[in-house]
C-alpha cells in the first residue's frame, strides 16, 4: 500500500463526525435546498437573457450558492451548450473543468466576459 504521508497511517487518524440533532439535520436540508434553488434559478434567468455572466459574477462575494456554482454548469444552462461545448469554451478560455464562479481569477473573468460580450454582438450563439 502506498502511503500518501510518510509518517502518518491513516488507519490510526480516527474521523470525528460531529453528532446532528434532527433539527440541525432538518435546518441543513433546509439551506442545502435553498442554495440549489438560488443556482437553478440564476442559470434560468442567465439562460433566458435576463442577467449576463457580468452581473453574475458581480454577485458572486456576496451569495455563496452562486459562489459554488462550477463554470462549466453555468454555460451548460445555455441554450445550445451541452457538455462538450462548454469545456470547449472553459478551455479556449484557460479556465479548469472543475472550476467553481469563485475561483476565478480577474483574467479569467475578464475572458468570460469578453467572450459572451463578443458572442452578443455577434449575435450568434456561443461556440
Amino acid at each position: 500500500m502506498n502511503n500518501p504521508s510518510p509518517g502518518i497511517n491513516s488507519e490510526e487518524l480516527p474521523v470525528v463526525l460531529k453528532d446532528l440533532s434532527d433539527e440541525d439535520r432538518a435546518n441543513a436540508r433546509a439551506k442545502a435546498l435553498e442554495a440549489r434553488t438560488r443556482r437553478a434559478s440564476i442559470k434560468t434567468e442567465f439562460a433566458a437573457g435576463e442577467l449576463s455572466i457580468s452581473q453574475i459574477l458581480e454577485l458572486v462575494p456576496d451569495d455563496e450558492a452562486i459562489a459554488r456554482l462550477r463554470v462549466g454548469e453555468l454555460l451548460e444552462a445555455l441554450p445550445g451548450v451541452g457538455a462538450v461545448r462548454a469545456t470547449s469554451i472553459m478551455h479556449k478560455l484557460g479556465i479548469s473543468e472543475s472550476r467553481r464562479l469563485r475561483g476565478l481569477g480577474r483574467k479569467q473573468k475578464n475572458a468570460l466576459t469578453d467572450y459572451f460580450n463578443n458572442s452578443a454582438k455577434s449575435n450568434s450563439r456561443p461556440r
